[in-house]
């Protein structure tokens, strides 16, 4: 009896165990088929925000990085990608951009990409603070030597700045574990280098022919950042977020081209003028105003020689001069040659794409040497002419007696009856000229006529 019953309770004991088995092996089935897509899912749930820098570096450039690098932090973004291509720029913005890509939440992949593209000079200095450093075959990188174009420096001022940029690149180069002496030799002895060279050389980590297969290429990369943690990157399939420029900064970054900035100055200016000198017109005026106010703006952004706006001003009032007091052409001359050497020197970029080319300047201060000193002349003339319009443009003309005028009478002048007076008799038919307005009276005078031989 109590085997039977012992037996009875093995077999109740199998029966509530076999579904439980049952249940187990179909959910590790579904665990298995699940497991790969759950992967895939983290995978496709990774970002890199995408930036392209392809300008100078300049003012505008660095809010833009900063903008991006912002919306990265939002997005817990695994990294930020700069697709780079920029023959240099200022070196206060490039300090601005190179302490936020150090301070910068996520982790910053510079790549100088498409081919045929570089990071010259300031670009350089961004490249290798980055945390992944990458080039695109076909791309180069460095002639990054600090020029100095606000008037003459000594040598020694020279040396110092050469030295202090030296030690702001060695800060964080060294950090990243890069090549500090061939780094220095981009700035010390403007030393370029390919990508293969900089790969060669360790100034950067990677050659990728594109953004794909560079992220594909980094995956699972452990980096270093600046403040001493390591961050492991995926990035293999990860979703690129686009940050493109703002319309106040796509606007913003062509007013940094000191070419149209001068353009946009002169244009302003000689609305302005026209504004003076008929007033009332309003329109030429306000933009006008609002021409000089962007030109400002823009150059206020940009290294600017305040010796050349002297030089700008001075040759405007030649211009002026050479209409009140006619010289043959000497003071327009002397004005048109003070304007394009003003306007030639009046930015001083460290790279020719931030500086005024010598044709814009030639056309600029020839275009605006002639049209100023032509307005002014016209406008002199006719300030020196007698009123068109009004009582006082009667003044001159000549009539017709209505009535015989002893000495008042009536009379048509300009198809209009007037009331005249007349020093001595006119009769009726004859011709009279306006000598004077007086009210609503013409003074006249009898216009004696020719007789016939």
């Amino acid at each position: 009896m109590k085997t039977a019953i012992s037996g009875h309770r093995t077999a109740i004991h199998e029966h509530h165990h076999g579904p439980l088995f049952l249940i187990a092996l179909i959910l590790l089935f579904l665990l298995c088929l699940l497991g790969p897509c759950t992967v895939r899912v983290a995978a496709q749930s990774s970002q890199v925000v995408v930036l392209h820098l392809d300008d100078t570096i300049q003012p505008i450039s660095a809010d833009y990085l900063k903008r991006g690098i912002d919306r990265a932090a939002e997005l817990h973004a695994q990294a930020v990608l700069v697709e780079l291509n920029t023959p240099g720029g200022l070196l206060d913005s490039t300090r601005t951009m190179v302490g936020d890509i150090l301070a910068s939440p996520s982790p910053v992949i510079f790549y100088v990409a498409p081919a045929g593209s570089r990071a010259g000079s300031a670009g350089f200095f961004l490249m290798e603070a980055a945390d992944v450093a990458a080039m695109a075959p076909g791309t180069n990188a460095g002639a990054a030597h600090p020029v100095v174009e606000l008037g003459k420096i000594d040598d020694i001022m020279k040396q110092k700045i050469l030295n202090d940029t030296l030690a702001f690149l060695r800060s964080y180069v060294s950090m990243r574990g890069r090549n500090v002496n061939a780094a220095q030799d981009a700035v010390e002895n403007s030393k370029s280098y390919t990508d293969q060279e900089a790969q060669q050389l360790h100034l950067i980590d990677v050659v990728s022919p594109d953004e794909r297969t560079l992220l594909d290429t980094i995956d699972g990369r452990t980096v270093k950042r600046f403040n001493g943690t390591s961050q492991t990157l995926h990035t293999r399939g990860a979703a690129l977020v686009a940050v493109n420029p703002t319309l106040r900064e796509e606007i913003m970054d062509r007013l940094m081209d000191p070419n149209l900035a001068v353009l946009i100055l002169l244009a302003g200016a000689l609305l302005i003028y026209m504004e003076f000198n008929t007033p009332g017109t309003i329109i030429p005026g306000a933009l006008g105003t609002l021409l000089v106010l962007l030109a400002l703006f823009s150059l206020n952004l940009l290294p600017v020689r305040y010796t050349s706006l002297a030089l700008i001003i001075g040759a405007i009032i030649l211009m002026v001069l050479e209409a009140k007091f006619p010289s043959h052409g000497i003071l327009a001359a002397a004005g048109t040659i003070a304007l394009v050497l003003g306007t030639l020197t009046l930015v001083a970029g460290p790279i020719p794409e931030m500086r005024v080319q010598l044709a814009t300047a030639i056309a600029t201060g020839l275009a605006f040497g002639l049209i100023t000193t032509f307005l002014v002349r016209i406008a002199l003339i006719a300030r020196h002419n007698k009123v068109q319009i009004g009582p006082e443009a009667l003044v001159g003309a000549v009539g017709v007696a209505q009535q015989e005028l002893a000495p008042r009478g009536q009379i048509i002048v300009h198809g209009e009856l007037w009331l005249a007076e007349a020093d001595s008799p006119v009769a009726p038919g004859e011709t009279v000229r306006v000598r004077a307005v007086d009210g609503l009276k013409l003074r006249v005078e009898r216009v004696q006529q020719s007789v016939p031989a």
